[in-house]
């Protein structure tokens, strides 16, 4: 029998994912919050808003069909998105929040001030926000 050649090791790639930026520069997304009486969304696009970069509803969170509206819904499903901006190296965030509207309500949900939130204390840092905002959640934005 011939002998065996010892096989050759490989040198492993290390990938980053998210963009190559200098030290304390902030990386930007737009963060949709979506919240109606009967969910919440958020979902975190790049600046263009064509390329999703993560996206968590309030009923992916909860088992019962009647929470995932609710404010503790919203707070887990922003932390869970605010925890893989950070992997992707996302720093901030815009905000554009929006309520359902037409002819039905203009009010955004109960999730939209628990997940605005969530996201500023998981340490990213917002950014100007579009849409619905009640005169205690501005001053979030320089609380991150």
């Amino acid at each position: 029998m011939a002998p065996r050649k010892g096989k050759e090791k490989k040198e492993e790639q290390v990938i980053s994912l998210g963009p190559q930026v200098a030290e304390g520069e902030n990386v930007f997304g737009v963060c949709h919050i979506f919240a109606s009486f009967n969910d919440t969304f958020v979902h975190v696009t790049d600046l263009s808003g064509k390329e999703t970069i993560c996206r968590v509803t309030g009923g992916m969170k909860v088992k019962a069909d009647r929470d995932e509206s609710s404010p503790y819904a919203a707070m887990l499903a922003a932390q869970d998105v605010a925890q893989r901006c950070k992997e992707l190296g996302i720093t901030a965030l815009h905000i554009k929040l929006r309520a359902t509207g037409g002819n039905r309500t203009k009010t955004p949900g109960p999730g939209a001030q628990s997940a605005l939130r969530a996201l500023a204390r998981s340490g990213m840092k917002i950014g100007p926000t579009v849409g619905f905002l009640n005169v205690g959640e501005t001053s979030l934005s320089s609380s991150a």
